[in-house]
């Protein structure tokens, strides 16, 4: 059984790991697989359909514990203890839930002190007790009648006419004064850990398509040799089809990891003469996972001639692996006058407003099948590769963005071509 730490407002954890209000999907499921023999039978539950209408919610089942994240930044939201059997829980290091010691309103008036009277929910049949960023959940099926109060409750909780040997049902830890309005708050500098993370992404355009890339960056910054004065740090870079690797490497930063471009598979379906010829080099990916961006290098001239943008959306085959990339990407619409007009497209976008922005339909997309080897099948099934205006749109079946290619000029034909789909 698990022994947690209780603090309100921000975390739920013990000296061996955190789970903390604003921490990204990632961390929290990288902690999840590191003592995976102690905390086991985990399940992600997400709207397959409409994967931004609900929380993105990690289930501990084994330990009665949700991990509720925001469906747009996919951080860390509330923290809700639904079995309190199945866990130990301390505030201050002092237990006010375990097997000897069972959470009662007394016990949580012993434990947290008096705060403002509760409310009671008589549909859920639950009396909700709330202090900052914390509530509790007392099970009141022995009521027959809404609680009562008496006139003078300045006693503490103890003075509230609940039933003596109440327990608590469910706890929450969130952000604020209120759990209906409480939002993901910011990173904390805690979740950092020597990344760089992006706050945005904007599409540069030139005349006839994407040209680069201008990043919103944030960073946990310190002064010199003094972590208690560490702050968040936020600047920009622009990096730019043709610059070299260098130039990226300045700019960015290293890549948290390279990879190599295996032949191409696609290449019988090229025209080209030499297109059973192996190659004697491979192109290069800079993936840059807490960015939701990779970069594609020429293998010969070692310049970027690829971007790849990652929605992160649940349901896709490369779930987790990168953080969201918040993107806008401008988009020209020609309406019926000759000019022009800008629309954007968003991380949120879905392709059916895209092609109406557009006014006619796409041509036919390419059917992309992704799997870990040759005998195993995706679960989350085929996405569709649109190709326009210098870009290749990767759709979900669910009609949102996975991931946006895209790629500089110099290009012998605008068309669609097999080789530049995602990877």
């Amino acid at each position: 059984m698990l022994d947690l730490e209780v603090v309100p407002e921000r975390s739920l954890g013990n000296e061996q790991w955190e789970f903390t209000l604003g921490m990204p999907l990632a961390q929290a499921v990288a902690i999840l697989q590191k003592h995976c023999r102690i905390i086991k039978n985990v399940q992600v539950l997400y709207s397959e359909q409409s994967p931004l209408s609900h929380d993105l919610i990690l289930n501990l089942t084994q330990d009665g514990i949700k991990l509720l994240f925001d469906a747009f930044n996919q951080r860390l939201k509330v923290i809700e203890v639904y079995d309190l059997t199945k866990v130990k829980l301390k505030y201050c290091g002092v237990h006010f839930n375990s097997q000897a010691i069972a959470p009662t309103i007394e016990q949580i008036d012993q434990s947290f002190g008096a705060t403002h009277p509760g409310v009671y929910n008589s549909a859920e049949q639950l009396f909700h007790l709330n202090f900052r960023g914390l509530s509790f959940s007392f099970q009141l099926d022995s009521w027959t009648e809404t609680p009562k109060y008496e006139p003078n409750f300045a006693h503490g909780l103890a003075s509230l006419q609940i039933p003596h040997g109440a327990t608590v049902k469910r706890m929450h830890i969130y952000s604020g004064n209120s759990l209906q309005d409480t939002k993901a708050p910011m990173m904390p500098l805690s979740c950092f850990l020597g990344n760089v993370y992006a706050e945005n992404v904007d599409v540069l355009r030139d005349g006839t398509g994407p040209s680069g890339l201008r990043l919103r960056l944030l960073t946990a910054g310190c002064g010199p040799g003094v972590l208690a004065d560490a702050k968040m740090r936020v600047f920009e870079r622009c990096v730019y089809f043709g610059d070299s690797c260098q130039d990226v490497l300045s700019t960015l930063g290293s890549p948290h990891k390279v990879f190599y471009k295996s032949e191409d598979k696609m290449k019988i379906h090229s025209p080209s003469p030499h297109k059973q010829v192996p190659s004697k080099c491979n192109d290069y990916f800079f993936n840059y996972f807490t960015l939701g961006v990779d970069i594609l290098f020429d293998a010969n001239t070692h310049k970027v001639k690829k971007f790849v943008l990652h929605t992160n959306y649940p349901g896709h085959y490369n779930f987790n692996i990168y953080h969201r990339c918040e993107f806008k990407i401008p988009l020209a619409i020609k309406r019926d006058s000759t000019d022009s007009q800008m629309e954007t497209c968003t991380t949120y976008s879905k392709w059916d407003n895209i092609q109406d922005l557009l006014g006619h339909p796409v041509e036919k997309p390419v059917v992309l099948h992704r799997s870990s080897s040759p005998n195993n099948t995706n679960p989350f099934g085929s996405t569709f590769c649109f190709g326009l205006q210098r870009m290749i749109f990767e759709v979900m079946q669910n009609n949102h963005i996975a991931s946006v290619t895209l790629y500089g000029p110099a290009r012998p034909s605008s068309q669609l071509k097999t080789s530049d789909l995602p990877q």
